[in-house]
């Protein structure tokens, strides 16, 4: 089987080098493909790219609409059974990608995903109990639970071609939620498998979209999940609401 993995990329030359790393260094029962989908970087981010052209890197540079339009050209260029999206600046863990071909071997998923550590920006672990809560969420996954709160982490998260010619490219009119809307997507169509074990880690810096606008993610999130939602399920959106205003305090305090 094959996995593609995309990473779009835009001045991330602080990180894209131990990003590529986390990639090309997986192995397993599995041919990897692995695109970099760079919206005309400035910095040293081409130069570290092209260094790994011959271990498998495939680069296109030219301008773009953004992560999320650079996200669907890497789609549509990928080829693989399961598609992977990893940002610049997050890492996989060793073994991720063995894991996930070993799950869509035995029981050939629609989509799946798996837990995530929190990293900072010398990679050192942080928000714990962040974590922790996330893998509850998880372990107790419906499609019901997925609309009250966005548990998923995107770095962990991987889809069969199948599905994601079903459902489509991502929306270009979200530029912070577009992941959880595509969750929402999928979980409208399919239930996920949960693989629970460590497939990534997610770097918080002071450069990220997560981290310097969590409040308008999270708030395009409640957006997505009314979008989403059934007749019937206001009290899921009630609850998401409730779920936003108590992390934006959260996030608030949080280092």
């Amino acid at each position: 089987m094959k996995i593609s993995v995309i990473t779009p990329s835009y001045n991330q030359g602080g990180y894209i080098e131990e990003t590529i790393r986390s990639v090309i260094g997986q192995k397993g029962p599995f041919e990897l493909e692995y695109w970099i989908i760079d919206g005309g970087s400035t910095d040293r981010t081409i130069d570290i790219c092209r260094k790994y052209e011959g271990c498998g890197v495939r680069l296109v540079s030219e301008p773009d609409r953004g992560q999320t339009d650079a996200l669907n050209k890497g789609f549509a260029r990928a080829s693989g059974d399961v598609l992977g999206w990893l940002n610049s600046d997050d890492l996989y863990e060793e073994g991720a990608l063995a894991a996930v071909a070993r799950s869509y071997e035995r029981e050939r998923f629609k989509w799946c995903f798996g837990n995530c550590r929190n990293i900072d920006e010398t990679g050192g672990e942080i928000r714990k109990l962040i974590t922790r809560y996330k893998n509850f969420e998880s372990r107790r996954y419906s499609r019901s639970r997925l609309l009250t709160k966005d548990f998923i982490p995107q770095p962990a998260v991987f889809i069969a071609r199948s599905a994601f010619e079903e459902t489509g490219l991502l929306n270009l009119e979200y530029d912070y939620a577009m992941d959880y809307d595509y969750w929402m997507r999928l979980a409208s169509r399919y239930a996920p498998a949960y693989l629970d074990r460590y497939l990534a880690r997610f770097r918080w810096h002071r450069r990220s979209k997560s981290s310097n606008h969590y409040r308008r993610a999270a708030l395009e999130a409640y957006g997505i999940a009314r979008k989403h939602a059934r007749p019937g399920e206001e009290v899921y959106l009630y609850r998401h609401l409730i779920h936003v205003l108590t992390l934006s305090l959260v996030y608030y305090f949080l280092p």
